[in-house]
């Protein structure tokens, strides 16, 4: 449960992030701290975890579903979006241009991280951004090709 727990805090804390601790506080009702508690690793706080109805409505206004996500994934899964993603412009095209480039970008940061051969903290959290914007140009790509296919 712990490899668990973390992976989810992790991307609670991504979801916070993405929408901003302030707004945050202000969709669910919730300070600051008892916000950090949520993602926070220390053990005082390891089983404290963010209500679902409060993960809701985060990811309403975040740009993606951060912790439905995880969960989906923990559970071998994966989500399928039914309305258009927002950068749904040019296609198929478009999508494996995008999806080229955010490879080149992710590859990029892994070169850079394992130049010394120790990925550190930072670096994992930045490969880890680089993989989430990777996954949501593979969505994209997939929602055009189900249209296409129709």
């Amino acid at each position: 449960m712990a490899g668990i727990g973390s992976y989810l805090k992790k991307h609670t804390e991504a979801l916070v992030k993405d929408v901003g601790i302030e707004p945050a506080c202000e969709l669910t009702g919730k300070s600051k701290a008892t916000l950090g508690r949520y993602y926070s690793d220390s053990d005082e706080h390891s089983d404290r975890f963010m209500p679902v109805d409060a993960v809701a409505q985060l990811e309403a206004a975040a740009s993606y579903p951060h912790v439905t996500s995880a969960l989906a994934e923990l559970n071998g899964s994966t989500l399928n979006k039914d309305s258009a993603p927002k950068n749904s412009e040019g296609g198929i095209n478009a999508d494996v241009i995008a999806l080229s480039q955010r490879f080149a970008m992710l590859m990029a940061e892994y070169q850079q991280s394992i130049e010394d051969g120790i990925i550190t903290v930072n670096e994992a959290k930045r490969l880890l951004r680089e993989t989430v914007e990777l996954q949501k140009v593979l969505i994209d790509m997939k929602l055009h090709l189900e249209d296409e296919s129709g």
